[in-house]
């Protein structure tokens, strides 16, 4: 009779024993960590957001003329298909002056695109678009909107993503353009500034 041949078990490891196991030498075993008396006199901290002064309530009073918005990469795609000047359009939008604003994310993203968009990467390089360098690594432009917009809430952001939508709604004080209708439409806004909702 041959010998029965064992199924080997998938990934299975090998156990070893803990540093502070009583086999190990006393010399060599691992300590316990030493646990801190609590002083009882000691004042308490607590980390707790700050909650922006620009905002009253929802209301965000930093928001005003000229507007400052930021560019998403899918934006400015659905603009070229719309066939919407971007500047323009967004003037036609808010009634006042806007500049635009592009991040670095953004601006890598749309050069990763390739050939395809290079019109989309002739109008981020529009001279009336300002730069925003990152300083964060990695080109994930949709962290890199929300953690901006987060820390300095005088932007609008401007994106047809749902996802980022999403996150954007949760920040208060944080208004949203967007394309419908072959228009620019802005959600959020305060209602004394603003294109007519239709």
């Amino acid at each position: 009779m041959g010998k029965q041949k064992k199924a080997r078990k998938y990934a299975v490891m090998k156990r070893m024993i803990s540093l502070r196991d009583q086999r190990i030498n006393e010399k060599e075993r691992a300590k316990a960590p030493a646990k801190k008396k609590e002083d009882p006199s000691a004042i308490k901290e607590r980390e707790v957001p700050q909650h922006p002064s620009c905002l009253f309530f929802q209301y965000n009073t930093q928001l005003g003329p000229p507007y400052h918005i930021l560019v998403d990469t899918n934006f400015i795609n659905f603009s070229i298909k719309a066939k919407l000047d971007l500047v323009q359009s967004m003037m036609d939008c808010l009634y006042a002056k806007c500049i635009p604003c592009i991040t670095d994310c953004v601006m890598a993203e749309i050069e990763k695109l390739g050939q395809r968009y290079r019109v989309a990467l002739r109008i981020a390089k529009d001279p009336r678009f300002e730069r925003l360098p990152c300083m964060h690594k990695g080109t994930y432009a949709d962290d890199c909107l929300v953690q901006r917009v987060t820390q300095h809430k005088c932007y609008i952001v401007a994106t047809v993503d749902k996802e980022l939508k999403r996150r954007i709604r949760k920040i208060p004080g944080v208004p949203i353009m967007y394309i419908s209708r072959h228009r620019y439409n802005i959600e959020r806004m305060p209602d004394d500034y603003g294109a007519p909702r239709f």
